[in-house]
């Protein structure tokens, strides 16, 4: 049963982690190399941002972990977040090392569709690649819009594109229901943008204040 002192006070691990993704894209976004991805986020149609997602024995047992979902609105503003799981039979980094954050900056329409609809299969029902770092590939990559979703992966504290190939995502409804009080899918949080939880005002500065200028 829901508490009934109402959604800003929600549960423990809703709270942790929707700070644990503040944290993960202020990281991200304060990296001097990372300028790509501050202009990604700029043009973004939405991103997902797994805080924990990688142990150190995912080569042969698998990863997973949960995270949460943020859409961009016409006007420029960040929805709430709706929460998500993923899992992966494997995980690629471009170094072999292991990753404990995770960000994907969805870039098409098509690509936030997907996800919202539940149970995306990256790579198959959506394009994925590995997100662009440093400061002089140009502003190509910013405006490919063939790739669907770009990704970055944080390994040993430095943001490193991470393949992310055959990982499946999946709304966590019941952690909905916990965070707003009530039931509602992700299409209610993101696209109508029905509920709120002011807690979740730091994450939305953090993705605002993380964008290219």
């Amino acid at each position: 049963m829901l508490a009934p002192t109402g959604p800003v006070l929600a549960g423990a691990d809703q709270n942790q982690l929707v700070e644990k993704a503040k944290f993960t894209v202020q990281t991200l976004a304060a990296q001097s190399d990372m300028e790509q991805f501050r202009k990604l986020l700029a043009v973004s149609k939405g991103i997902v941002v797994f805080p924990q997602v990688l142990k150190a024995g995912f080569f042969i047992g698998g990863a997973g972990g949960n995270g949460v979902l943020l859409s961009r609105g016409v006007d420029k503003s960040w929805s709430s977040p709706a929460f998500y799981t993923m899992g992966q039979a494997s995980f690629g980094l471009q170094i072999g090392a292991e990753a404990k954050e995770l960000v994907l900056v969805i870039m098409t329409q098509k690509g936030l569709e997907a996800i919202i609809n539940n149970q995306v299969k990256l790579g198959a029902d959506v394009s994925a690649a590995v997100g662009p770092a440093g400061k002089d590939l140009g502003a190509s990559s910013t405006t490919n819009l063939d790739v669907d979703i770009f990704s970055f992966a944080n390994n040993a504290g430095l943001f490193i594109g991470a393949s992310v190939e055959g990982s499946i995502l999946d709304a966590k409804d019941d952690w909905q229901a916990a965070y707003y009080g009530k039931s509602v899918t992700a299409t209610d949080v993101v696209i109508r943008r029905s509920v709120d939880n002011a807690q979740a005002n730091g994450l939305k500065e953090a993705l605002r204040a993380a964008e290219a200028p």
